[in-house]
């Protein structure tokens, strides 16, 4: 029976479904975390009679056909790269981006990855780093003997330091926008990957048009909605039961057939 198969695939996507929801529940406190949607579609179809064409010679096209759906299938996992909201923390060197941008970091080998945690810290050389220890991009030293660090709206960096009266600039954060978003790679620890469906980063300064403002000892929080996804779980695992009744049933009437044929 076809209707076994059908609903394995149900059981199978919603399966699937509550995993995503069970990470974004997870990651509810995670740092700039984007909560995750599995999106689905229908399989393909058995077509047992075709619509548009006649039933006998000479007569008119008929105006349905028949056509079987066969299931269901995972078509994505799409990060919803939508705004969290803004913590403040005290912290100097916490940023957070309030509108679009990422920073760009020098992951393993010198490669360029991009977050929009901006939860950094000073290394041994005094060089401002992600919490995996990855350098900032473009790189910003504190010199010694600063005693307070200043980042303005545009990403301005200004140090001042115990012997000068004046802050004197030291850096100037940069930001990248994506075409594509949803098309970064995320490869876990708040970091993700430019991608071939993510199109190439187009790089500018916070505040400009189309980029965000840098927001100094405040930090993006999750923007997983505990009360939506604890919602949608239900709602998963409601379509889990449904497809097991679909194959309680099937199973129920095939043991009637081969009981009736005896």
């Amino acid at each position: 029976m076809k209707s076994l198969a059908i609903a394995a695939t149900g059981m199978n996507a919603q399966q699937t479904n509550i995993e995503v929801i069970a990470n974004n529940i997870a990651n509810i406190n995670s740092t700039s975390y984007k909560r995750a949607r599995a999106e689905f579609t229908d399989l393909f179809y058995q077509m047992d009679r075709m619509q548009g064409v006649a039933n006998v010679n000479g007569s008119s096209p008929i105006p349905e056909g028949a056509n079987l759906g066969l299931g269901v299938k995972s078509a994505a996992i799409r990060k919803l790269h939508i705004q969290g909201a803004l913590t403040q923390t005290g912290n100097p060197y916490d940023l957070a981006i309030n509108g679009r941008g990422w920073f760009q970091v020098l992951g393993p080998n010198n490669e360029v990855q991009y977050t929009r945690a901006g939860s950094f810290n000073t290394n041994a050389n005094s060089q401002l780093v992600t919490t995996d220890g990855y350098l900032l991009d473009p790189a910003i030293t504190i010199p010694q003997g600063t005693v307070e660090v200043t980042v303005n709206q545009t990403g301005q960096v200004f140090a001042k330091l115990d012997t000068e009266v004046n802050p004197r600039q030291i850096g100037q954060l940069n930001l990248a926008n994506f075409a594509n978003e949803a098309g970064l790679e995320p490869l876990g620890s708040n970091l993700y990957r430019e991608t071939t469906a993510s199109g190439t980063p187009v790089v500018g300064l916070p505040g400009d048009a189309g980029y965000g403002k840098i927001n100094q000892k405040y930090l993006e929080a999750s923007n997983v909605d505990p009360v939506k996804e604890i919602t949608e779980l239900i709602s998963a695992q409601r379509a889990y039961e449904m497809n097991a009744k679909v194959i309680q049933a099937s199973d129920e009437m095939a043991s009637t057939v081969s009981k009736g044929l005896r």
